[in-house]
């Protein structure tokens, strides 16, 4: 069929043919599909959904659009984790110091900022002189000699995928199961992995508001992952308030070294180590999660961990004395305090809200190729649970623009519930599948 035929098939429902779907993302990599029509497939893929034959396709044209890396010269077994994405989740930057530290590969290669949520890219150049575009050939070398490195995906690799990915962002695509599914495991496969671990959001900052769309994607993206012969372990974790209290690039990073160095906010630090202990495992560096989680505790504690942050960082042309002198950092000009509007106590977060309202701010991308400001962003002072009276800070917000400064201050303070009592919590770890 024609990328017209192809396109019309999907917006009437009808089954498309694996070959249909191979030739359409191949004339997508090479440009004889154009952004146009591929907005248009995404959106009738939006609402017509791909059954598992389609979606296997897809993802194996995803896949095959570009390299697929084999790393068997670094020994041991390469494990990565995945996000799908939250507000103020920066687990990334401490759990691939933290893996490493305790022996596990770990080849993760990451994205920018995708609609309302982070990108673990955007926080990492945040460093002065770290470089995520690194060629396949260092990369490789990194993986094998430090034992972790971080990049974004070149032009070899997935392809079809990175350009996806940007138009999603643009065109009201991004919260499809899918397109999702096929884009993360496209990914993480061309990597060079042995396994995976999920890490599935679910709430109000997550791209999956209900725990049972969550548990669908986690199915999905481990059904692909089996078919391609890789164990995937899936964690659904919280995200009905974003994850720490930082929230913006360079803000993340300080919080990251703070949950390395044994400090950091409780609930980022439970995420990340509950995430990088299944990752010991799948890794053979720990019978259980109980005792990887003391590996992890040790490797905090006698400062490896840090170190081999810093040490990725140096091989990666950052500076490493960043992350013990923050003022090296980039630091807004100035902040302004949210007020509560009420006494009582934080009974609701709009979280994706908050996201947004940081898009806006300059700590996201509004559309493809915009700059991002990596020193603004929020700092809840206030959370879930937390008493709070009137006047008192709910956030504080971290600028460099005053323009729409009060848009900004009327947006995070609308996201904020306050109600007479506290509300009951759902678990960090709400779930785990394999």
């Amino acid at each position: 069929m024609t990328p017209y035929e192809t396109i019309k098939a999907k917006r009437d429902g009808r089954q498309l043919d694996p070959e249909d779907i191979r030739r359409f993302l191949e004339g997508y990599t090479t440009g004889t599909v154009s952004d146009y029509q591929m907005a248009a497939m995404c959106m009738a893929v939006f609402f017509r959904g791909l059954d598992p034959r389609e979606l296997g396709a897809w993802t194996r044209a995803m896949l095959e659009s570009g390299e697929v890396l084999e790393l068997s010269d670094t020994p041991g077994i390469k494990v990565d984790k995945h996000s799908t994405g939250g507000v103020g989740d920066k687990v990334s930057l401490a759990l691939a110091p933290l893996a490493a530290a305790c022996g596990v590969p770990v080849p993760m290669i990451s994205g920018r900022g995708l609609g309302h949520t982070g990108g673990t890219l955007d926080k990492l150049e945040s460093i002065p002189g770290f470089k995520v575009d690194l060629p396949i050939s260092e990369y490789r070398r990194l993986v094998r000699e430090v034992g972790a490195c971080l990049i974004g995906q070149t032009a070899t690799l997935a392809p079809a995928d990175k350009k996806l990915y940007a138009l999603r962002d643009v065109t009201a695509t991004v919260d499809c199961l899918p397109l999702i599914a096929s884009s993360i495991m496209s990914k993480k496969l061309a990597e060079g992995i042995d396994a995976l671990v999920l890490d599935v959001k679910v709430g109000s900052g997550a791209f999956m508001k209900e725990l049972d769309d969550a548990r669908a994607l986690a199915r999905t993206m481990i059904g692909i992952g089996a078919e391609m012969g890789r164990k995937v372990v899936a964690l659904i974790t919280d995200m009905d308030q974003p994850l720490g209290r930082a929230v913006g690039n360079a803000l993340e990073v300080e919080e990251a070294v703070a949950m390395l160095r044994g400090g950091g906010p409780p609930d980022f630090a439970e995420v990340t180590l509950a995430l990088t202990a299944e990752m010991l495992v799948l890794g053979g560096r720990a019978p259980d999660p109980a005792q990887a989680r003391q590996r992890l505790a040790e490797a905090i504690r006698d400062g490896s961990a840090f170190r081999k942050l810093q040490e990725i960082i140096r091989h990666q042309g950052g500076d490493p004395l960043a992350v013990e002198d923050f003022s090296r950092l980039p630091r807004s000009r100035a902040s302004l305090a949210v007020p509560a509007r009420s006494s009582g106590f934080v009974s609701a977060i709009d979280c994706e809200a908050i996201g947004l309202a940081a898009v806006a701010l300059g700590a996201g991308r509004l559309r493809t190729g915009s700059t991002i400001d990596p020193a603004v962003g929020f700092t809840l002072e206030r959370k879930l649970g937390d008493a709070v009276g009137v006047g008192e800070t709910l956030v504080t917000i971290r600028y460099n623009d005053d323009r729409g400064l009060d848009d900004t201050l009327r947006r995070v303070q609308s996201a904020y519930t306050i109600s007479p009592a506290a509300p009951a919590r759902r678990p960090l770890v709400v779930e785990r599948i394999e």
